[in-house]
């Protein structure tokens, strides 16, 4: 049985179940459910009758998800965009516009505190969990502030404001925190960069070695060296090795 830290997900912030991401349904006395319903002249068996009608708005308020609203009343996408397309079912379309309007507004709020609280992440060491820590994405909290905050932050057309760094000053506070934001990335590549210029140079160290270690080896066998006592070799007859005896006489 794993222990209770290996039986841990590696992501805990990310939950693989679908209901993490659905909201409480609408409760039936919420004007979402109080549009007009399509009504077929002639029901079939398999009519998207008023109740089933109500039962996708109120699903798709909860998840925000069409194809999932569209599942849990067993109705398929094509009759349903079928049904919202025909003559008297513009109560049904409308509700089905602010149903999307609910999920979206929800996903908002979930970017929000994205962006507030950062993303839990693993720290896993030889397949073991250690623990987590939070990471927050610059780049995702600016985009928040450029959308929520668009007067400061942003463009009048919504997107990021560009910002003219010349004509800032050296003790301006955006220019005060783009150096920041600037030297923390570059001193984590720096970072990065040395650890793999590192392992680089280990693997090769190591490669060298082995292959020293090897031709010294060869050379025993073939009783060309000696080893000593303390793990060195000395050469049995240098001449032949093509080294000069330093010892010899010209």
């Amino acid at each position: 049985m794993p222990s209770a830290l290996t039986a841990k997900s590696p992501r805990p912030s990310r939950r693989t179940s679908r209901t993490a991401f659905t909201a409480e349904p609408p409760d039936p006395d919420d004007p979402l459910l109080g549009f007009a319903p399509y009504l077929h002249t002639a029901p079939r068996r398999n009519s998207i009758t008023p109740d089933r009608q109500r039962g996708f708005i109120a699903m798709l308020a909860a998840t925000g998800i069409v194809t999932q609203a569209a599942r849990s009343i067993g109705a398929s996408l094509e009759a349903l965009y079928k049904l919202r397309g025909l003559p008297g079912a513009e109560g049904f379309a409308a509700a089905w516009e602010a149903a999307i309007d609910r999920g979206v507004a929800r996903l908002e709020d979930c970017a929000l505190e994205l962006a507030l609280t950062g993303e839990e992440l693993p720290i896993v060491s030889a397949g073991q969990l250690l623990g987590t820590y939070r990471k927050h994405n610059f780049g995702h909290i600016r985009f928040m502030l450029s959308q929520r905050r668009a007067g400061r932050f942003g463009a009048s057309g919504g997107g990021v404001r560009r910002i003219d760094l010349a004509a800032l000053a050296p003790d301006d506070p955006a220019l005060v925190r783009l150096r920041e934001q600037w030297l923390a990335e570059w001193e984590a590549e720096q970072e990065q960069q040395r650890w793999a210029d590192t392992k680089d140079n280990q693997a090769f160290m190591l490669k060298l070695t082995n292959r020293l270690e090897a031709l010294r080896q060869e050379a025993v066998d073939g009783g060309l060296m000696e080893l000593q006592p303390d793990g060195s070799g000395v050469w049995t007859d240098p001449e032949l090795c093509g080294f000069d005896d330093p010892d010899s006489e010209d």
